[in-house]
């Protein structure tokens, strides 16, 4: 993700909190005191809501594949009434947005919320949200990327579990549509472990975890993406990472800026909070120019290795096919050597 990008929307970040007492207000001291607040389980026949809250749609036809998806599964679609709205790179202006978000939460007929997209430009929102009304009407939202923005700020600010996982225009595979069925249908206790079919070859090529440091823990799943939590360091948006288990991912950064953002997560404290890190796929991340770089192994290695926490690398998170979808906030258990999350919780309401 382009944090230059992302860093100018959150400018907006800093002009300040509406008058709403709710946003001014977090329910909980801490992660260990955090409530949570949990959707219902969906059911074919229910209504799902589509959003684009962050990158502009580009095409009509990622409208209407994303409907085919969701239909498919046995829903009734709605659609945000500013979805193919356009304000330069973004799904329309920042009031735009917000209005589809706050409609589809206001909305009692729709159970889920899709975004169609990630992006940029989520961040611009957070301080305009009606906290109130999501805690009032808690409901599945699902998206990832530029999304991580809005399933951070739901957690701190409300409790809600929001899911980190394909949005509209992802490739969705047989696979991903079981697990979207095992999750939201089934609210089945899962295990993500990438695949470990070595199909025709005398060994394991592809989908390979790398353990960073052995070991076993357990804590309050969070995460998402690099860009998106290295920039609201500092800001209200941003849950307690006290006994934490970490999981990132990046996209189409060099090297130099992967390291830049793990500095800022170590300099703003959170990597000493946390008891286990999991990193995804850092997807088309490669050297700058010039000197040369260090590698993303080495970068790992340099930030998380001193923490002295299990910790993996290569799991199927960020911008692929087969990706997790993975609840935020849920209370899991981690296996750095073996390359697994378990949940040892629901996280839906039958």
């Amino acid at each position: 993700m382009d944090k230059r990008t992302f860093l100018k929307s959150l400018g907006l970040v800093a002009t300040g909190i509406p008058a709403l007492s709710f946003a001014q207000e977090d329910f909980f001291e801490t992660l260990a005191d955090q409530k949570k607040l949990l959707a219902q389980v969906l059911r074919r026949g229910d209504t799902i809501g589509l959003i684009a809250p962050a990158g502009v749609i580009n095409t009509e036809e990622s409208i209407v594949m994303t409907r085919e998806i969701f239909e498919k599964f046995g829903f009734k679609v709605k659609e945000g009434k500013h979805i193919r709205s356009r304000y330069g790179n973004l799904a329309g202006k920042d009031e735009e947005r917000l209005a589809d978000i706050h409609s589809m939460f206001a909305d009692q007929e729709v159970k889920a919320i899709i975004c169609i997209r990630g992006g940029a430009g989520a961040s611009r929102l957070l301080p305009q949200i009606d906290y109130q009304l999501i805690a009032n009407n808690p409901k599945v939202l699902l998206g990832y990327s530029d999304i991580t923005a809005l399933i951070m700020a739901f957690y701190k600010k409300t409790g809600l579990i929001s899911f980190h996982g394909a949005v509209g225009i992802s490739t969705w595979s047989n696979t991903v549509a079981k697990n979207f069925e095992n999750q939201f249908f089934l609210n089945q206790s899962t295990q993500f472990a990438n695949p470990t079919d070595k199909g025709d070859n005398f060994i394991q090529y592809k989908e390979r975890i790398t353990t960073i440091r052995s070991g076993q823990a357990e804590g309050i799943l969070l995460g998402g993406n690099l860009t998106l939590l290295s920039g609201l360091c500092g800001s209200a948006y941003l849950p307690d990472f006290k006994n934490a288990i970490l999981f990132l991912e990046e996209v189409d950064e060099n090297i130099e800026r992967v390291d830049r953002m793990f500095c800022q997560l170590k300099l703003a404290g959170i990597l000493e909070q946390i008891k286990g890190f999991v990193f995804g796929k850092c997807t088309d991340c490669g050297p700058a120019g010039g000197y040369g770089s260090l590698t993303l192994e080495q970068v790992l290695n340099d930030y998380i290795k001193p923490l002295g926490v299990p910790a993996y690398s290569g799991a199927m998170i960020g911008h692929i096919a087969n990706q997790f979808i993975l609840p935020v906030g849920a209370h899991v258990k981690m296996d750095a050597d073996k390359g697994t999350i378990t949940l040892l919780q629901q996280v839906l309401k039958d």
